[in-house]
């Protein structure tokens, strides 16, 4: 006999957790079905460094990402206290609103001025103008005396802030289901198509699979040098993560470089995850010597206690990414399903954000709402939420 519900998950990453969580809080049935198993270490959430920081990702990504950053890490400040409310472990989530520092050594200094003016070029002017603060040897030295001496000039981002990744995962997991989401794990590769199989019967389906849906999201817009650019596309990001006793920073640092600029973000305990910008590769396979050397060394050029800090993880995941780098929601009103991906390299800046928007929609169609992809979302985000008919995504 099947279950009833009001909306059934499938995917239990980050959007998914979020999506359970919020819809459960509202007073709906929720099944979240997911591939894997609880820990979400198939998710690409699972070895993020979840920096929220819209003003430093503004020198890579578009303004609809500062925007939705900015949203969100509100979202976040509330959420989290919410969390720590609602969690019967006991576990607060770390969150930290320190700002980011950008330092770069001096042979390096010719990218200070091309990180600034990217940033200005896509960022609100007041927002640079309030949190884009210059600093000397001194500064850097006030705010993390253990790169005193080591750094002439900086910038610091005020205002941003980072997550534990994994401890957004577990603690979100763990309200749900006190709130009384059934989960349904090691489904295996599924798609609305098979609840029926799972004993699920749910009124409204909220696609959160990441990859896993990619068949859900045909060629759109552009093409490439060898044709139609996919719909959603992964792309490998490469993290480590190492214990690091002898260091200590108070915020996460950017260091920039011409050809790896990475970011360093403390985590409690003295952890560290040290992380760079995306590779154009599908290739999940595990970390290369390159890679793996480029990631450590910039970490010891930053600081030398690095070199004895004990490397404790080095991960690859791939993002879930389209072809404009930006998230969308897609609605099928006839079958009633809404599909959220494309969160790529942004999945904790923008997420809060982006599964606000989905849960206002599955709302809509839950109410029977004729135009749910015209929810008040849709007018603070446009072009992120659209309808589609059959495959085929309306423009």
């Amino acid at each position: 006999m099947k279950k009833q519900f009001d909306v059934a998950i499938l995917g239990a990453g980050l959007a998914g957790r979020l999506a359970a969580w919020r819809l459960v809080r509202a007073g709906r049935r929720v099944a979240l079905i997911e591939r894997a198993g609880p820990d979400g270490a198939g998710a690409a959430a699972h070895v993020a460094a979840a920096m929220l920081a819209p003003l430093a990702e503004s020198a890579i990504s578009e303004r609809r990402i500062v925007e939705l950053g900015l949203a969100s890490v509100d979202l976040w400040r509330a959420w989290v206290d919410e969390l720590a409310g609602e969690a019967g472990t006991g576990e607060r989530v770390f969150f930290q609103e320190a700002g980011t520092l950008v330092v770069w050594h001096a042979h390096d200094r010719g990218e200070m001025p091309l990180f600034t003016s990217r940033v200005r070029a896509v960022a609100p002017p007041e927002l640079v103008g309030e949190r884009m603060r210059r600093l000397d040897a001194g500064g850097i030295a006030g705010l993390e005396p253990a790169l005193a001496g080591r750094f002439q000039q900086g910038l610091l981002l005020a205002g941003e802030g980072q997550l534990d990744n994994r401890a957004v995962l577990r603690v979100l997991l763990a309200c749900a289901v006190a709130a009384g989401v059934h989960c349904v794990w090691e489904a295996g590769e599924v798609d609305e198509g098979d609840l029926a199989r799972l004993g699920i019967d749910a009124r409204a389906v909220l696609d959160c699979r990441g990859l896993g849906a990619r068949a859900a999201w045909p060629a759109e817009g552009g093409t490439g040098s060898r044709g139609p650019l996919p719909g959603l596309r992964g792309l490998r990001g490469e993290v480590a993560r190492v214990y690091a006793p002898d260091v200590e920073l108070h915020r996460p640092v950017r260091l920039l470089h011409p050809r790896y600029p990475i970011y360093i973000a403390p985590k409690p305990n003295h952890l560290f995850v040290i992380g760079a910008t995306e590779l154009e590769s599908e290739d999940d396979s595990p970390m290369s010597v390159r890679s793996a050397l480029e990631l450590l060394s910039a970490a010891y050029s930053l600081h030398p206690a690095f070199g004895e800090a004990r490397v404790l993880e080095l991960n690859v995941q791939r993002r879930p990414t389209r072809p404009d780098h930006l998230p969308a929601i897609r609605v099928d009103q006839q079958a009633c399903v809404v599909r959220l991906n494309g969160l790529y390299r942004h999945g904790f800046l923008i997420s809060p954000a982006v599964v606000q928007a989905a849960c206002e929609v599955v709302d809509a169609l839950l109410a029977g709402d004729p135009a749910a992809h015209a929810v008040s979302a849709s007018v603070r985000w446009p072009g992120m939420i659209a309808p589609v008919h059959g495959a085929a995504v309306l423009h």
